[in-house]
């Protein structure tokens, strides 16, 4: 089955307004990382949590972000990343190029 990401391809977190159960942080949204992996689809936790579940599968993907890019002050090694999973309907392209949306 095809994935509409791939490893190591930037992508970007939603920066959405989002009441309720939901599963992606408040602080990597808006932000920017790469595809560490691909994980299987599973039921949509978001409609899940709420009963609303008609069976709808999402994709999660494992996203790599530099620890500097989410603490402008963070004074650890250059190399450290946080790694979380994040459901597609959450992420969105970037054109490595421009650095903008490429949708």
């Amino acid at each position: 089955m095809s994935t509409r990401f791939v490893p190591d391809q930037r992508v970007r977190i939603a920066d959405r307004n989002a009441p309720g159960h939901v599963r992606t942080p408040v602080y990597v949204r808006g932000k920017e990382g790469r595809i560490e992996r691909v994980l299987p689809r599973f039921l949509n936790p978001e409609r899940e949590a709420y009963g609303v579940n008609e069976g709808g599968e999402v994709r999660l993907y494992r996203v790599r972000i530099e620890q500097s890019a989410l603490w402008p002050d963070y004074d650890g090694p250059a190399d450290d990343v946080l790694e979380l999973e994040i459901y597609e309907h959450w992420l969105e392209q970037v054109d490595d190029r421009s650095g903008t949306e490429g949708r």
